[in-house]
């Protein structure tokens, strides 16, 4: 098929982009990363001015309803640019969920907070360290309170509120909670921007999501349209990795030739060029089955997942290769990306997880 995306949308995608590079350079990411602040409330407060976050939201609950191609494209930037700010927990996680699963109600409390930026979300799934299942969920959710804790909660030190997964009975469900009061304790990860926390539960007041009749195939669903999201981020910090080793490939000299001109650094760029490529070609298919809820999204979203994850690894780690000795240093920026890089591949669960729903998904696709 051919697809690109609209003039409109590139204008907008050109927008953040102008503003993130005049305010969000690499100092704003190693402010986040040393400690300095839990994240870039500037950037996030200017993007919120932009109607970044309510990019998708429809202008009832008061977004600009730009569509799922626009926010791909802002996506991709966020990655580019290693925006140090809760923006994919916030708006293709908790903000998705409500769209698609929450009551009239919860949609007017929370979605236009999200969308001006007043609050930040997560959503909270695993509570050990092996990937979640539906049988090893053991928060609960009763007289409207929720207990439990749960791990490796992405932005859950700043986040506001979060959608958490819990037990209701012999099922499952998807539940409201305001985070002030409940425990928090930070968890060192290799990416420190992203504000990882435990979270502990106790009677923890809570609202169930009003339209969820089955939370894990809910979540399932949430998942399938983030990774198309987050993938585009990868591809965007795949793009600006290849861009580090090809400018300094070329600037670089050694035995008086640029090092770009030897045969080894030209094979490895070029493999990262290629990985790129394959995995952009997927995303955008992937973001043209989002917006039209194509019958083969979950093979699609799969694959995006799978591809892009595969290209931010490879040319994240890559760029540290052909920078040298130089690429292994704190100074250097080398290590931003491949920081980002190793996170985002762990979260929605890990590459193997998203192999097995690509390779689920193909009966499936193949019927249709």
């Amino acid at each position: 098929m051919n697809f690109d995306f609209s003039d409109d949308e590139k204008m907008v995608q050109d927008q953040i982009h102008r503003y993130l590079n005049d305010n969000c350079d690499f100092s704003r990411f190693r402010s986040v990363l040393e400690g300095n602040e839990p994240y870039s409330e500037q950037v996030w407060q200017g993007l919120a001015e932009m109607g970044v976050q309510g990019t998708a939201i429809s202008s009832e609950y008061g977004g600009v309803e730009a569509g799922y191609l626009t926010l791909c494209l802002a996506a991709k930037e966020m990655g580019a640019h290693l925006a140090p700010v809760p923006f994919s927990t916030s708006v293709y996680l908790f903000a998705e969920a409500l769209a698609r699963y929450g009551s009239q109600a919860q949609k007017e409390k929370w979605l236009p907070l999200i969308a001006s930026g007043q609050v930040k979300g997560t959503i909270a799934v695993s509570e050990t360290l092996e990937e979640a299942r539906a049988d090893n969920i053991a928060t609960s959710f009763k007289d409207d309170q929720v207990s439990g804790s749960k791990l490796v909660v992405p932005q859950g030190m700043v986040a506001d509120v979060a959608i958490v997964l819990a037990r209701k009975s012999d099922a499952l469900t998807l539940a409201i909670v305001e985070l002030e009061g409940v425990s928090r304790t930070p968890v060192e990860m290799v990416d420190p921007t992203m504000a990882t926390s435990t979270l502990v539960f106790d009677n923890s007041a809570a609202e169930e999501l009003g339209e969820c009749s089955d939370g894990w195939d809910a979540l399932a669903d949430v998942h399938n349209r983030a990774a198309v999201l987050i993938a585009f981020e990868q591809i965007g910090g795949a793009e600006k990795a290849l861009e580090m080793a090809v400018d300094y490939a070329k600037e670089r000299f050694a035995f008086g030739r640029p090092i770009g001109s030897f045969q080894a650094l030209k094979h490895m760029m070029a493999d990262m060029y290629v990985a790129l490529k394959l995995a952009e070609s997927n995303c955008y298919y992937a973001a043209w089955a989002l917006q039209n809820d194509s019958v083969d999204f979950a093979l699609a979203a799969a694959t995006a997942r799978v591809s892009a994850t595969q290209a931010f690894q490879l040319c994240s780690r890559d760029n540290i290769q052909v920078h040298g000795g130089m690429g292994f240093t704190w100074e250097f920026d080398c290590h931003l990306y491949y920081r980002r890089s190793n996170y985002l591949t762990l979260m929605l669960g890990g590459l193997a997880t998203w192999e097995d729903k690509l390779i689920g998904a193909l009966p499936a696709a193949d019927a249709a």
